[in-house]
C-alpha cells in the first residue's frame, strides 16, 4: 500500500497550467486488443493505455494464443489468430481489478469450444458476473463460479452457439459487448436490445474492423436494437486511441476548482456517450471549450481547455448517467466547491464498480468536512465556498482508483491536507499519475 497526501498547491504557483495528455481510453483499449487478437494480419495500435486493467487483457489474449508486443516507438502490435481460433489457456486468467476486462472476455469465450477459468483481485471477486453469464448461457455456454456468479469462474464455450436476442434488462454497455463479442464466433444474427443508450465503443470499433451491423432504433424511445452478423472476416487495422474522458476528468476538475488555472488537455474522446460529466460541468459554469475537432478510429476527438471558474449547484438529469456513470466521483468534487446542491440520482450502478462508490464517496466526504447526504440511489452534495472543504482525513479507497484520485483532487482545496490510504490502485487506469498531476502544479506527496 502507498499512502498519498494531497494538500493546496504553492501560493506562489499561480494555479494550475500547461498541456498535457493522460492515458489512452481504457474501454477503447481493450477492444482495440481484443478485435486486433480477432483479426487476420497485423494491427498496429498506438496511444495504448498501459494501466494495469488493459495489460491484463493482453496478457489473457497472449495466454490464448495472440501475439502482441510493444516496439521501442511505444506502438503496439498484435497478430491475431482468426475468428474461432483461440486456443485454450494453459493457467488461470488472471483478470486483478478489471471488471471490463473480465466480462468482455467472458462473452468472446462463451462461443469458443474451449474451457478457460477467470480469477481476479479482492475487489473485482466481489463484483457480480450474473448479468453477463445469463445471456451467455443463451449461446450455449456453461459457467461454475464461486458463491453462485462470483469470480474465481469457469467458462466452457458452447461447441455450437446459436444466436440469441436478448433484451438487456438494465443498462449496461458492458453486458452489451459481452454479447456482441459472443456473437462475432456464431453463426446467424445476433440481436441485442437497449431501452436506455450507453456507451458505443464496441459499435464503432466493430465497423472500424469490418463487422456487418444493423443499427435500428427502437420506436417511441431512445433505446437500439443492434443486430450482429456472425463469422465475420476482420481485417487487420491501425490504430489510435483517444485519450480517455474518465481519465482527464481528473485534470478538468482540479482546474475549475484551483484559482488562476488553465489547462489543455490533449487528443481527448468525445463519444457523446462518454461526455455527460463536461455537460454537467457546462450546466454548472464550468469554462470549458473544445479546440480541433477531429475523428480518429471513427471516434471523435478534440483538444479539451478548461479554465477556473466559480461552479453552482445543479440537479443532474438520471438519464445521463449511463454516459458519465464512471465519474460522479469526481463530480462529486465540483460540486463540494461549488455554491448550493448537486443533486445525483439514478446511480444504482455506482453500488456495484470496483466498490460501493455511492458509500465510499458519502462516507469519505463526510470525514473531510463536506455535508452530503446519501440516497440509495444517488447522493446530494452541498456546497459552499464560504465554508472551506476541512480535510485532514485518511480516506479509504477499498481498492478503488478513480475513489483515490477524486479526494486527491479534493485535497487541492481543503484546509487541512487529505490522505488516501492506497495509492497503488490508480495504476489501474493512470499510470503517472502524481508526476503528471505535480508537473501541472498539484501538490501530492507521498507518505
Amino acid at each position: 500500500m502507498t499512502t498519498l497526501r494531497s494538500q493546496k498547491p504553492i501560493p506562489t504557483s499561480g494555479g494550475l497550467k500547461g498541456r498535457l495528455r493522460v492515458p489512452g481510453d481504457k474501454s477503447i483499449s481493450h477492444r482495440a486488443l481484443i478485435m486486433g487478437a480477432l483479426a487476420v494480419g497485423e494491427t498496429t495500435i498506438a496511444g495504448l493505455l498501459e494501466g494495469e486493467d488493459v495489460l491484463g487483457t493482453a496478457a489473457c489474449l497472449q495466454a490464448l494464443g495472440a501475439d502482441i508486443y510493444k516496439d521501442d516507438q511505444d506502438c503496439w502490435h498484435v497478430h491475431g489468430v482468426g475468428i474461432g481460433g483461440l486456443r485454450p489457456p494453459e493457467n488461470v486468467l488472471d483478470m486483478g481489478n478489471s471488471g471490463t476486462g473480465v466480462r468482455l472476455m467472458m462473452g468472446l469465450l462463451a462461443t469458443h469450444p474451449l474451457t478457460a477459468t477467470f480469477s481476479g483481485d479482492a475487489s473485482l471477486s466481489k463484483r457480480p458476473m450474473g448479468r453477463v453469464v445469463t445471456p451467455l448461457t443463451l449461446f450455449g455456454a456453461h459457467f461454475h463460479g464461486r458463491d453462485g456468479n462470483m469470480l474465481p469462474i469457469t467458462v466452457t464455450g458452447a461447441t455450437m452457439p446459436l444466436p440469441v436476442s436478448y433484451e438487456l434488462p438494465v443498462a449496461s454497455a458492458q453486458v452489451k459487448s459481452a454479447i456482441m463479442l459472443a456473437a462475432l464466433n456464431t453463426p446467424g444474427v445476433t440481436t441485442v436490445i437497449e431501452n436506455t443508450p450507453t456507451r458505443d465503443h464496441t459499435e464503432r470499433m466493430f465497423e472500424y474492423f469490418g463487422v456487418s451491423l444493423d443499427l435500428q432504433p427502437l420506436e417511441g424511445g431512445t433505446g437500439r436494437r443492434i443486430k450482429v452478423t456472425g463469422q465475420p472476416e476482420l481485417v487487420a487495422r491501425d490504430l489510435k486511441v483517444p485519450t480517455d474522458p474518465s481519465s482527464a476528468a481528473f485534470a478538468i476538475v482540479a482546474a475549475l476548482i484551483t484559482p488562476d488555472s488553465e489547462l489543455t488537455i490533449e487528443h481527448v474522446g468525445l463519444n457523446p456517450a462518454r461526455i455527460g460529466l463536461f455537460t454537467t460541468l457546462q450546466d454548472m459554469g464550468a469554462d470549458i471549450t473544445y479546440a480541433n475537432k477531429r475523428e480518429e478510429c471513427g471516434e471523435p476527438v478534440a483538444d479539451i481547455v478548461v479554465r477556473t471558474s466559480a461552479l453552482k449547484g445543479v440537479t443532474v438529469p438520471p438519464e445521463r448517467a449511463p454516459s458519465m456513470i464512471d465519474e460522479y466521483p469526481v463530480l462529486c468534487v465540483a460540486a463540494a466547491a461549488a455554491t448550493g446542491q448537486t443533486v445525483m440520482r439514478g446511480l444504482e450502478e455506482l453500488r456495484v464498480k470496483e466498490s460501493d462508490r455511492i458509500a465510499v464517496m458519502v462516507t469519505g466526504l463526510k470525514a473531510c468536512g463536506v455535508q452530503v447526504e446519501e440516497h440509495e440511489d444517488g447522493m446530494t452534495v452541498s456546497g459552499n465556498p464560504d465554508r472551506p472543504v476541512i480535510g485532514g482525513a485518511c480516506v479509504e479507497t477499498h481498492l478503488d482508483h478513480r475513489i483515490a484520485m477524486s479526494f486527491l483532487m479534493l485535497g487541492l482545496i481543503s484546509d487541512a491536507p487529505i490522505d488516501v490510504d492506497d495509492g497503488s490502485v490508480i495504476n489501474t487506469s493512470f499510470p503517472n499519475f502524481v508526476t503528471l498531476m505535480n508537473g501541472l502544479g498539484t501538490n501530492i506527496s507521498i507518505m
